[in-house]
């Protein structure tokens, strides 16, 4: 039967001939509306994202995704990109388009005596780290195991391994990408290197990546863990006292702090559940005891209200938040890089962290120093290098009834702070993106116009728009999308 599907000025009808078609060139599976497995196939992490795609084509592989790619394209029809689903902004799916979804796609192909690996574009962060731990050798990626590598590498990619080896885009040797133009093209440093370079910052804009090459470095099995909580009460010392030891540590530490509170779960003592607390975490990306050497100052800046640091395996440490980011739950999450980490901020966020309406809500401080500030503004799309902090406010909650409150205080929150931020923020904790233009500008600086240029180039009529899009002027008909 023909399909109604949403394009650029509102919806379509697609024939019968041509969506049989295209239904019987994918090898992989298409589900529509009525078919079993739909509501599972177009739910993604975030449980605010209920958006029912007319089409999900999950690709099996790149021939899947030229054929998507191509069929919107014709069609002009609304078409989104899922890799690992795991993107708190929702642009994963879309009402009444396509979906190319790719976790199908995940295999992972290590090649340990280059110290490399393949990695298709469903893969997790997780599935990834299951491989290359067989040989001692890990990618800088995320502290979520079920993230996907796409979205996370694509805006940036803060990890456990970021001051010893970069951000996850700074990993890359290369990608595959279908381009707008159906065509499957390699991106590197000596194949169409402007693309490669746009890829790592705003890749979404530019195509499809069915697979992403990293380089690998010797982590783990076994590494130094810091995971010790103090009371909020001690939050001001506990962070001067962490600026400090991080201004002089070692680069193989990379280490954040989380104002949270303790999880009421089992595996907690009952009688500190929801205490507030603030968390210092850190990896040590070397020998494990000299590890746990270099990091037990900054478990006895006080006493302690838990400490579950020790040594462990690094992809056990990769896991251990998935347990509190479940599939589902109601998210929202902004960001914003500053200047300094002053003592006002450092009182600001503590008095911020004791009035989040949700006890889930983490508010954390990223300590960017070391090898992601190496890497000079202009090398890749990523901007802000300069910034040595990134704050976000990661609002996690469950009650539907609360979301209006925790949108719209963590709106209220990032804006307190902007008079410490330096304009810019991280593209993975972009709330629903909503600034536009503002958010790009200020993430991308002086990287926004170049970019704009490369997408008129390889995206001339904004096909891949489901993201934090680039365009020289807001579309008004693109509005609610």
């Amino acid at each position: 039967m023909a399909v109604q599907v949403r394009n650029r000025t509102g919806s379509t009808i697609v024939d019968t001939a041509a969506v049989e078609a295209f239904i019987s060139s994918i090898h992989g599976a298409v589900i529509q509306p009525g078919d079993d497995g739909y509501d599972d196939a177009r739910a993604i992490q975030n449980g605010l994202i209920d958006r029912r795609p007319a089409l999900i084509v999950r690709a099996s592989g790149p021939a899947d995704v030229i054929a998507a790619v191509s069929f919107a394209r014709d069609n002009d029809l609304l078409l989104a990109v899922r890799g690992g689903g795991h993107n708190v902004a929702g642009n994963a799916v879309c009402d009444g388009g396509v979906v190319v979804d790719l976790t199908r796609m995940r295999s992972v192909r290590v090649d340990p005596a280059a110290r490399t690996a393949r990695a298709e574009g469903g893969a997790t962060w997780g599935e990834l780290d299951r491989e290359t731990q067989v040989f001692g050798l890990a990618a800088p990626g995320g502290i979520v195991s079920t993230t996907g590598i796409a979205g996370l590498t694509m805006h940036g990619g803060m990890g456990h391994l970021r001051r010893k080896y970069g951000l996850s885009l700074d990993n890359l040797r290369s990608v595959d990408i279908v381009t707008a133009d159906g065509q499957l093209r390699v991106a590197s440093a000596t194949e169409n290197p402007d693309l490669f370079w746009a890829v790592r910052g705003a890749g979404p804009n530019f195509g499809v990546v069915t697979s992403f090459e990293f380089d690998l470095h010797p982590v783990g099995p076994e590494t130094a863990l810091c995971a010790v909580a103090y009371a909020l009460d001690d939050a001001d010392d506990v962070i001067r006292a962490w600026r400090s030891f991080m201004a002089t540590a070692p680069e193989e530490v990379s280490s954040l702090t989380l104002f949270w509170s303790v999880p009421a779960v089992p595996g907690f003592p009952e009688d500190l559940w929801n205490m507030p607390i603030v968390i210092v975490v850190a990896l040590y990306a070397g020998d494990a005891d000299e590890g746990e050497r270099q990091l037990m100052p900054l478990r006895q800046i006080t006493t302690p209200v838990l400490d579950l640091s020790g040594i462990d395996h690094y992809a056990h440490i990769q896991n251990g938040f998935d347990g509190f980011f479940p599939k589902g739950s109601l998210y929202y999450w902004k960001s914003l890089n500053v200047r300094e980490l002053s003592d006002e901020l450092i009182e600001a966020v503590r008095l911020l962290a004791g009035e989040r309406p949700s006890p889930r809500t983490t508010i954390d401080i990223w300590d960017l120093s070391g090898a992601v500030q190496r890497v000079p503004a202009d090398a890749t799309a990523y901007g802000q290098r300069d910034a040595p902090y990134m704050i976000a406010v990661e609002s996690s909650w469950d009650d539907p009834s609360m979301t209006d409150r925790n949108i719209a205080w963590t709106r209220e929150a990032i804006a307190s702070l902007q008079r410490f931020g330096t304009g810019g923020s991280y593209l993975n904790f972009p709330g629903f993106g909503e600034e536009r233009e503002a958010l790009l500008r200020g993430a991308y600086g002086a990287n926004y116009d170049r970019l704009i240029a490369l997408k008129e180039q390889y995206d001339p009529t904004n096909l891949f728009r489901m993201n934090l899009n680039l365009r020289r002027a807001p579309d008004p008909q693109q509005r609610g999308i």
